[in-house]
């Protein structure tokens, strides 16, 4: 071997040995992303109190850049991952593909139907879409579920914490 075939073979094993520093690059740019945002977040309009629009955010994005630098400190030092162990895949399994679908069209169907029917309607859906694709088939009880939890999740969002949802044509009764 050339001493520029060693060297190359040399920082491949390197990071394979410190793969865990890409995560810490992921953490670090969605911290970034995360704070960039909160930080040019236009709060004139939306300030309720001493404890805005901007406070979650900021307090999640820099929570983010400091688990990226407690990480990439950890991996440096020579911490690694611990394989999962408490779980039972087989690999040799399939994907399942219609489980990952039936979600993929629930959640973009109710992105469509957010605006037009409201966030109660396409919420409910959801949720009720999410436990039938997930295997729940209480047909007795997974919708009523869903439609609590979307009503409720309305009202905390709409009315306690000020976040307008769109109520669609039951704007009126909730």
């Amino acid at each position: 071997m050339t001493t520029g075939t060693t060297e190359r073979a040399g920082r491949r094993s390197w990071l394979r040995d410190h793969s865990e520093l890409g995560v810490c690059v992921l953490l670090l740019a969605l911290g970034v992303l995360v704070l960039t945002d909160a930080l040019t977040m236009d709060v004139e309009i939306t300030q309720r109190g001493p404890i805005g629009p901007r406070t979650v955010p900021v307090v999640v994005g820099a929570g983010l850049l400091l688990i990226a630098a407690l990480l990439a400190v950890d991996v440096l030092r020579g911490g690694r991952g611990e394989a999962e162990g408490g779980e039972d895949v087989d690999l040799s399994e399939p994907a399942d593909w219609r489980t990952v679908l039936l979600l993929a069209g629930i959640f973009l169907g109710a992105a469509v139907l957010i605006e037009p029917a409201g966030f109660p309607v396409a919420g409910a859906l959801l949720f009720w879409g999410a436990a039938f694709a997930l295997g729940s088939r209480r047909p007795d009880r997974d919708p009523l579920i869903a439609a609590v939890l979307s009503v409720l999740t309305y009202a905390v969002f709409d009315q306690l914490l000020g976040v307008p949802l769109p109520g669609g044509p039951l704007m009126g009764v909730l």
